[in-house]
């Protein structure tokens, strides 16, 4: 019997529509297969640019990366489903900010610590602080203390250690009469051309190039500094996503390490295996 062309035309829309139905599961397949990950600056850009290659090469899986300005976004943009990992962020910055958004977030790797410092551009040696000189610290509550922990380690202050988060307020000892300004994270570089010195997160002076001669002052690396490790963060309901253990095994390996030290020297150390005494 002859098939009439308005038949055929019927047949080969129904054809059309069941192969799209077959081929969804592959599409969608290839989505999942491109991880976005979220950077704060471009310090850690360089390493994570290797690592994507390296999983590009063995699993076939794409990664790309959204570069946020500040701490205060990626976690946010992680729970929104805008990006699926982030790596900027120190444990203890971390179990702060998970918990104000209703601990939806979980760690997945360790990457790698860096060892905050007191930076100027008008002093050479911590000695030469005089009586009421400027110190910048960074005023969200996980970096402000580890900024206290470091000026009170370098003998410059006491501060009360009851209060969990305690701030500048919270000093008890100040015998050079310091002064201390607290500013957002990404503002403390800039604030070196006005003031005596600062504390700078290690990811904001790479990208302001500051050098080992303007450093003042170096955080000790110890178990007292632990909270400082920096880890691969998803969201809670990701935790067992076997694409994103396949990145974090690609980021912890010797390739990574000694890349890390090619171009940061002791700026960044990794942790993934680090002993702390």
């Amino acid at each position: 019997m002859e098939v009439s062309k308005l038949e055929r035309t019927k047949f080969l829309l129904v054809f059309i529509s069941m192969l799209g139905l077959l081929l969804m599961p592959l599409v969608a397949h290839a989505d999942s297969d491109t991880v976005k990950v979220g950077l704060v600056g471009t310090a850690d850009r360089p390493v994570w640019n290797q690592v994507a290659k390296a999983v590009k090469s063995k699993y076939d899986i794409n990664v790309k990366f959204t570069t946020f300005t500040d701490y205060n976004q990626p976690n946010q943009a992680l729970v929104k489903g805008s990006i699926d990992l982030n790596s900027f962020q120190t444990w203890n910055f971390f179990a702060d900010q998970n918990k104000q958004l209703g601990d939806k977030l979980v760690g997945l790797g360790k990457t790698y610590i860096t060892p905050i410092k007191l930076y100027s551009k008008k002093l050479t040696s911590i000695k030469e602080l005089k009586h009421g000189s400027t110190i910048v610290v960074p005023n969200d509550p996980s970096n402000e203390v580890r900024a206290l922990k470091v000026l009170a380690d370098a003998g410059l202050i006491k501060y009360d250690h009851k209060i969990t988060y305690p701030t500048v307020k919270n000093i008890t000892d100040n015998p050079k009469g310091l002064s201390f300004k607290e500013v957002a994270d990404d503002q403390t570089v800039a604030s070196l051309a006005s003031e005596d010195a600062a504390i700078v997160n290690t990811n904001y002076a790479l990208d302001a190039k500051l050098s080992q001669k303007e450093v003042l002052y170096t955080e000790p690396v110890n178990k007292q500094t632990a909270g400082y490790i920096n880890w691969i963060v998803a969201k809670k309901d990701e935790q067992h996503n076997k694409t994103y253990a396949k990145i974090v095994k690609m980021y912890q390996t010797a390739a990574t390490k000694r890349q890390m030290k090619q171009l940061y020297g002791q700026n960044e150390i990794a942790a993934w295996d680090i002993t702390l005494k």
